[in-house]
Parts: C-alpha cells; sequence; structure tokens
C-alpha cells in the first residue's frame, strides 16, 4: 500500500487550562494546588521551569547546571543525558534556530504514556540535531550546522535492496512492486542511471499482471491497485517501448471499472476495501496510460450512459475531511497525512488546483490540521494528531503543501519575463531539511523514520522525495508538458519544454483525458539560514541537492510527461 498507518497513541493536548487536581496518579503526576489559570499559564512559560513533571526515566542524573557552559562539544559526551529544557550552547546558536534546540515553552502537566513517548523523542533527536554527541555526529559531516548528504551511501543501500535479500525478507514477498518503486525512486532522486534495471523490472513484473487486468502483488496474486500503481510507476520510471508495452491496457481499463464504487470512490480489490488510496492509485494508473475516462459498460457503478471514472469522485473525496480538518481513509474515520495527500493529488489530477481544491475541500481548516503536523523541536512532521514523527511523512504530509500552495497562488503564465507573485512557504522547509538530514540518515547508508530506528526501502524512497520536495518549488502552468513536447528538449530541465517554437506544435494534438495532470512545473528553490530570511547563506550545499519529483504523480521529474506522449499516441487500445 502506498503508505504505512501505525498503531496510534493519544497525544496530550498543547496546553490544558482546566481547574482539575493532577494526584492520583503514582509515579506519573506530581500534586499540586489549585491554579488560577493566569498562575498556571506563568509557570508554563518560566525558561527552564517545569515544576510539576517528573523526571522522564533514565534521565534524573542529567548535570543540566553545566552544560550552559561548554566550551568543547566532546565535553558533553561525559554528562550523561541531554538537557530536555537547555536552550542552545554558543556551539549550536550559531547554526540553528532556537526552536529546534529545546523543549517548547507552552507544555501540558498532564502526563500519559503518549507525552512520555513524545518526550523520548525529543531526547531521541536534539542530539542528532545539534550535532552534540560522538553518535549524532558519526560519519555525519556537519558544515553550517547541517549534516551533509550520505549520497554515495544510500546509492549502495538503495542498490542492495534491489538485490538478493535475506530469508528474513520472505514476509514482504508480497511489496516486491513496492521494492521496485521505492528503490528506483530514490536511486533516480540521487542522480542515479536507473536504465540498467529495465530488463529485471519487466521480468519480475511480467508474471505479476493478470489477465482479467491489473497487477498482483507476486505471480498468482490477485489484482490489487495499490500493486499496480507499483508497478506501473516501476515500468514509466524505466521506460522504453518494452516496458510500457507491457501494460495491457484494455484489461486493465475493464478492471478498474469493477473496482469503481457507487458512491463515487475507488476499492483497493474486487470486493476489498474502499479508501481514498484506491482513488489515487486508480487514478494515476488511468492519467498515465491515457485510458479512456468513460466507465466499461459491465462497471457495476454504471448507472446511467454519460457516467465515468470521475462521477461523484470530488464529492467522496470532500466527505473525507474530517471534523479537523484532515482527510480520513474514508468518511467519518481518523484524518491522516497519508490520505491527505491521496485526496488532494487525486483532485489535482483532475482540475487545475486553484479551481478543484477550494471547490471541494475547506482549505483553511485543512491548512490548520497540516500545520499542527509540523513539530518542535524535531522539525518534522507527523502523520496524525497525537503521533510522534517519522521520515515517511516529509512526503506524505510535505508533500501537501506545493498542491495546496499552488492552489493559492493560481495559474501562472509562462513567459521570459518570469512568473507571477509566488506565496512564500507555508511551513517551516529548513526544519524539515534538518530533520532529514540530521536524524533520518543511517551513517551506513539507507534512510530511516528516526534515529532509533533502521533504514528501508519504503524510508528511503518518500525520505528522498520528502527531501527534494523541499528543495524545489513547484507551480501550476498555463502550458501542457505533453502537448507541447517536442522529442527532443530535455523535460527534466527546471520549468519543463520550452521552446514554443517546436515542431511538437505542427504534430497531431495528442488525445489526454486529464491535460491539468501535465501542466505542473518548477525551479530550484534556495533556503535561508533562520527560515524566515534573517541570514542570506543557503544552509545545505548544492551538492546535496536531489532531483526534482513530480508533486502529483511521485515520479522523477519528466517522467510522466514521456509516458503520456507514448500512450497518447496509440490508437485504442
Amino acid at each position: 500500500m502506498p503508505f504505512v498507518i501505525k498503531k496510534r497513541h493519544p497525544r496530550h493536548a498543547v496546553v490544558a487550562m482546566s481547574h482539575r487536581s493532577r494526584s492520583d496518579s503514582p509515579g506519573r503526576l506530581r500534586s499540586h494546588p489549585v491554579q488560577s489559570p493566569s498562575s498556571r499559564f506563568d509557570a508554563i512559560l518560566s525558561v527552564g521551569s517545569q515544576p510539576y513533571l517528573d523526571p522522564i526515566p533514565g534521565h534524573e542524573q542529567a548535570d543540566f547546571e553545566n552544560l550552559e557552559d561548554v566550551d568543547d562539544v566532546e565535553d558533553v559526551e561525559d554528562m550523561g543525558a541531554f538537557n530536555p529544557h537547555h536552550v542552545a550552547t554558543a556551539y549550536q546558536a550559531a547554526a540553528l534556530p532556537f526552536y529546534l534546540t529545546e523543549f517548547p515553552k507552552i507544555r501540558d502537566f498532564l502526563q500519559t504514556n503518549t507525552s512520555e513517548e513524545q518526550d523520548k523523542t525529543v531526547l531521541e533527536v536534539l542530539p542528532w540535531m545539534t550535532g552534540l554527541t560522538e553518535e549524532g555526529r558519526k560519519g555525519v559531516p556537519f558544515e553550517d550546522g547541517v549534516p551533509s548528504l550520505l549520497r554515495a551511501e544510500h546509492i549502495a543501500f538503495l542498490h542492495k535492496w534491489l538485490g538478493r535479500l535475506p530469508p528474513g525478507a520472505v514476509s514482504a514477498d508480497a511489496s516486491r512492486p513496492w521494492f521496485l518503486y521505492w528503490c528506483l525512486l530514490g536511486l533516480s532522486i540521487l542522480g542515479e542511471d536507473i536504465s540498467p534495471y529495465t530488463e529485471r523490472v519487466i521480468s519480475t513484473l511480467t508474471p505479476m499482471q493478470n489477465s482479467s487486468g491489473g497487477f498482483g502483488a507476486g505471480s498468482g496474486h490477485l489484482s490489487h491497485c495499490a500493486a499496480s500503481y507499483a508497478a506501473i510507476l516501476a515500468l514509466v520510471m524505466v521506460g522504453g517501448d518494452e516496458a510500457l508495452s507491457l501494460v495491457n491496457r484494455k484489461s486493465m481499463w475493464t478492471w478498474l471499472g469493477w473496482l469503481k464504487q457507487p458512491d463515487g470512490g475507488f476499492a483497493l480489490s474486487v470486493d476489498g476495501e474502499e479508501d481514498v488510496r484506491g482513488a489515487y492509485c486508480a487514478m494515476v494508473i488511468i492519467t498515465l496510460l491515457g485510458l479512456p475516462l468513460e466507465l466499461p459498460p459491465d462497471s457495476p457503478a454504471r448507472k446511467n450512459d454519460d457516467d465515468t471514472f470521475l462521477t461523484g469522485l470530488p464529492e467522496y473525496l470532500s466527505r473525507c475531511q474530517s471534523y479537523e480538518g484532515g482527510i480520513s481513509s474514508s468518511p467519518g474515520t481518523e484524518a491522516h497525512g497519508g490520505y491527505a495527500f491521496c485526496a488532494l493529488a487525486t483532485l489535482c489530477l483532475m482540475g487545475s488546483p486553484h479551481e478543484i481544491l477550494p471547490r471541494y475541500l475547506n482549505l483553511p481548516l485543512l491548512i490548520n490540521w497540516l500545520s499542527a503536523r509540523q513539530y518542535g523541536p524535531e522539525g518534522g512532521f507527523s502523520g496524525r494528531t497525537n503521533k510522534l514523527v517519522d521520515g515517511c511523512y516529509s512526503w506524505w504530509v510535505g508533500g501537501c503543501w506545493p498542491l495546496i500552495e499552488a492552489a493559492l497562488n493560481g495559474v501562472q503564465k509562462m513567459s521570459f519575463a518570469g512568473l507571477g507573485t509566488l506565496t512564500g512557504s507555508l511551513h517551516n522547509r529548513e526544519a524539515v531539511l534538518r530533520y532529514l538530514l540530521s536524524c533520518c540518515q543511517e551513517p551506513t547508508g539507507g534512510l530511516r523514520d528516526k534515529p532509533s530506528k533502521h533504514p528501508d526501502a519504503y524510508h528511503s524512497g518518500y525520505v528522498l522525495a520528502g527531501l527534494s520536495s523541499i528543495q524545489h518549488t513547484y507551480y501550476f502552468s498555463d502550458t501542457n508538458y505533453v502537448l507541447w513536447w517536442d522529442g527532443v528538449t530535455d523535460p527534466a530541465s527546471d520549468l519543463g519544454p520550452k521552446n514554443e517554437s517546436s515542431e511538437a506544435m505542427e504534430k497531431a494534438p495528442l488525445a489526454l483525458p486529464l491535460p491539468a495532470a501535465f501542466c505542473w512545473a518548477g525551479f530550484k528553490g534556495e533556503m535561508k539560514a533562520g527560515g524566515q530570511g534573517q541570514q542570506t547563506k543557503q544552509i545545505f550545499h548544492e551538492r546535496d541537492r536531489v532531483a526534482m519529483v513530480h508533486p502529483v504523480f511521485v515520479l522523477p521529474w519528466g517522467k510522466p510527461e514521456s509516458a503520456g506522449v507514448w500512450y497518447s499516441r496509440k490508437a485504442g487500445f
């Protein structure tokens, strides 16, 4: 499936202003007299003071008093635990914003299992963010406060995951299309040539395609929309006639018709679960393959002759927006960052973001919910309310922002005079960058959730996609790059094909069922230290910039357009 859903822990509220007593919880809460809201608020704001918080187990003996006077980073290693309420030392302050070096000033007095896990995560992350421990600096050279990208190590890790895996990986056999996609995506983002994998991708996926339509997660498996999505994206990445012609488009169209539901959504398999992932995966497949939008005659969702795959879909996605503002898997369930991206991207496949997103979603409420997913001092994103940060959400949540910002910016007219005024970033890119490069890189290669977790292909692919997203700026253009294709101009350049007098304009027009999907453009973005322009020096080196990823398809830049051209020029099925 496109993203992993993990167990939920009910995280504490940011500020609790009630007057109830904090007694009756041995070892968890410290009793105190009932206070007025104003006096309690003053206590919360006291710098370095957390009068009602018991020490976190295992950190009671930390030497907090002398940490402010440390001049040599090596001295910190003998001090025990990291001070959770410590404002940056001179060493740290030279590079890091203060909000990435200390616990939040406003905290709830109530301690729960979730709040303790959150505190432990902050204690785990801070030494990596600040480079105060030997472990935090091991193999990750700091420069301007930001570690370098371990490009060679990550490339080697991803190549290894595309090779023969150990016996323990047999449990992941049903994820083989996903392993291809995650690893090829990561390698492409890192600038690696993936063409040597073309034959292996074709030979691996060929037995997974079923005659009834779609791909299974393995040979002999029933077709599944998520597995089909991953398989097709892998084929599009390696490209070429043999890979692209592998897909039986007619049987795929028929099979997708059986997944379309009467309420407007899509199931992930025939008679299987229905959720927003199914809608996104199905619409990406339809768009890339250039499939007809009309429903097959035998589709169970077909009620009228004019019904299409789009019938009722925007309304279904609208019903998936929760009371919090986020997007849930289906109407009435919990909001999740992965579903938010799937819903936003699905709508952006169907129309221009400035028109379709505010028509079907409450954008202010969604922006509020997404903003709450970025935590300090970690800098990264969580996937749900009361969850911990995880590197993969740098894409699932971080990838929502370019789509929303494009909706606010409107259509940008391509001209040599430049673009119109673009909305500034709605999230803190610097904080995300620091979390990804400081905490999500395994020194020996691969990317991970957080320092205590092991790297894997899933996190490597999406952490790199998230890194790409924050290093680039995207917008919705008035130019369709499939229709403007000339076969020579490189679509991977910053703004896509640029030759307005191209011979492509004289060719027969290409039929695109959803043309808005191919109107995205982007360019290399800058990221200044401090996050708000207080300084002028970019906080990462150009050598650590990665390749651009399409903000809707999650494919290397230019790959959707090349596939769109190839499939659009095929007559019928």
